[in-house]
């Protein structure tokens, strides 16, 4: 058939189940939308800010672990996505990146074109995992269905594509090619046989689980039961099993156990607090379960590496495991250390009536997202998750002003959920125009913007650590429910935990867009909890990594 690039485009996009594209307009993509419009099938979100279309890709991106697209035009546009991509990245989200450019004869020729930035495609290459220019019509499909291939193969990282503002327009002969199958490394029969030997033999075995277990929940929560191993989660693997079963771990508890842990089983985890804080020494055995080859060995050489899918890799122990192991006990060590943590993070007010609020009031099914902000801090720890995806955090990145675009990319991708960003002022302020999004889309997230008018992390350490020379921290801010008006929004303001209760209860219940506004004062910090800190060994450098 004679598509145009952006007709043959979107045609791919939409034969690999990508039904939705988050992007603003411009000159550059102008045949992009037009093919959009034209079509009909693919569902068009337009934020304010270009930030916004990256982040609304990536919170759907993670709540459904679907592939995801958003588009901007080159240069600033394309630019200001990239802290959206940099956490895709690090979330491991397969994100499809779709960036304008400037006419093909002029790329990277610095003939000052509009929105023109040198070697575009370079940079998207630092971002992404798979990288390239779509050429004309007859190369879309098959370009787009190997972005979507190397998205979803292996570790699931985000993708990009660019297209010249002269080939989106030009038509060609086409034919549609289907999906890839994306690539999964198969299981080492040997390397299992390893594992199993280890974990079977271990008398105080503990496993760190991240998010590349997300999709392995049942097979992992089998071998916690038949090794009587905690699963420590922490940020992306929240929910990975179920918070209140009685191996669920937070991190204090993992930081704690990890003393005199003997065989450790990293699933899907960088392990980075682990081995490059907690520590090392030859007397704790190291297991890696990775699909990326390349991760077990990043921070030491471990004693086993099984690079498989974690669901894959965990059925393959569980088969193999009980010839290695043996009828053990509930641990008295693991629950004296929950029973020590429960206590502590009880105490962690008001942050955790905060949180006992939310969870009293949002379903089951509901999703937290969190930014960057003292409650979220503490949710990361405690807050209860019952299943995969129902807590999105921003992963390694950490960056502040992620959590109202992320949640609204969120709730387009799931309609039927309720969702609810917890956010500070200082993080909230970065997206605060999305509020017209959420108006614009009929998008019903709860925004609960906790505010002690300051960058509160950064007050605190310049507190603490800087003779209380305060600088740059302080905050003037609008009146917070008044903002959220002006748009039509439904607006609340909550003085403690029971007026956030019933806000929620009001809030969620009308499945509008709603904003509810925490006046708060300097919350105690969790640092003490969340600060990894080293409590066994040397540092990893005694066992290099393998070449």
């Amino acid at each position: 058939m004679r598509l145009t690039t952006a007709e043959a485009t979107l045609d791919a996009l939409l034969r690999h189940g990508v039904d939705t594209l988050y992007a603003l307009p411009g000159v550059h993509n102008d045949h992009l939308f037009d093919a959009v419009q034209r079509s009909g099938r693919m569902r068009l979100l337009h934020p304010r800010h270009e930030q916004t279309s990256a982040y609304m890709a990536l919170g759907a991106a993670l709540a459904t672990g679907r592939p995801q697209a958003f588009a901007a035009v080159p240069g600033p546009g394309i630019l200001n996505c990239t802290a959206a991509l940099l956490t895709a990245y690090g979330t491991g989200a397969p994100v499809l990146a779709i960036a304008g450019q400037v006419p093909s004869d002029a790329i990277d020729r610095g003939w000052g074109h509009l929105h023109e930035l040198p070697d575009q495609i370079g940079l998207l290459r630092h971002m992404t995992k798979w990288a390239a220019r779509i050429p004309d019509a007859a190369a879309a499909p098959r370009l787009v269905a190997e972005a979507i291939g190397a998205a979803l193969g292996g570790r699931t990282r985000p993708v990009a594509l660019e297209c010249a503002v002269d080939v989106w327009g030009r038509p060609g002969k086409t034919a549609p090619v289907a999906p890839l199958a994306p690539w999964k490394p198969p299981v080492d029969p040997e390397a299992i046989a390893a594992a199993a030997r280890l974990l079977g033999a271990a008398e105080r075995p503990i496993i760190l689980a991240g998010g590349g277990a997300l999709g392995a929940g049942p097979e992992l929560l089998a071998l916690a039961e038949m090794l009587e191993a905690p699963v420590v989660t922490y940020r992306r693997g929240r929910g990975v099993i179920p918070t209140g079963h009685r191996l669920a771990a937070s991190l204090p508890v993992g930081q704690r156990l990890w003393q005199e842990a003997d065989v450790v089983l990293g699933v899907g985890s960088r392990m980075h607090f682990a081995q490059s804080v907690w520590g090392t020494d030859p007397g704790l055995k190291i297991v890696r379960l990775d699909i990326d080859p390349e991760e077990p060995s990043r921070f030491r050489r471990p004693d086993c590496a099984v690079v498989a899918d974690a669901a894959e890799g965990l059925r393959a122990l569980l088969a193999a495991l009980p010839a290695q192991n043996r009828t053990r006990r509930p641990r008295p060590e693991v629950a004296e250390t929950q029973a020590w943590f429960a206590d502590r993070i009880a105490r962690q007010e008001p942050q955790m009536g905060f949180l006992r609020a939310l969870r009293t009031i949002l379903p089951e099914d509901g999703i937290v997202v969190e930014d960057v902000t003292q409650v979220g801090f503490v949710g990361r720890l405690a807050f209860p998750v019952q299943a995969p995806r129902r807590y999105i955090s921003p992963g390694y990145q950490d960056n502040l002003g992620w959590g109202y675009g992320t949640a609204l990319g969120v709730q387009a991708a799931l309609p039927g959920r309720a969702v609810v960003a917890l956010c500070g002022d200082g993080g909230f302020m970065y997206q605060a125009q999305e509020l017209a999004t959420a108006m614009r889309h009929r998008l019903p997230v709860v925004a609960v913007v906790f505010d002690d008018g300051a960058f509160g992390n950064v007050r605190r350490i310049q507190a603490e650590q800087f003779g209380n020379r305060l600088i740059a921290c302080d905050l003037a801010n609008p009146d917070f429910v008044a903002f959220a008006r002006s748009f039509g929004m439904a607006a609340y303001r909550a003085r403690d935990a029971a007026e956030l209760e019933r806000a929620l209860g009001e809030a969620l219940a009308a499945r509008a867009p709603a904003l509810i506004h925490v006046p708060v004062g300097e919350m105690p910090s969790p640092w003490d909890m969340l600060a990894p800190r080293r409590v066994r060994g040397l540092h990893d450098a005694w066992r290099p990594a393998l070449p």
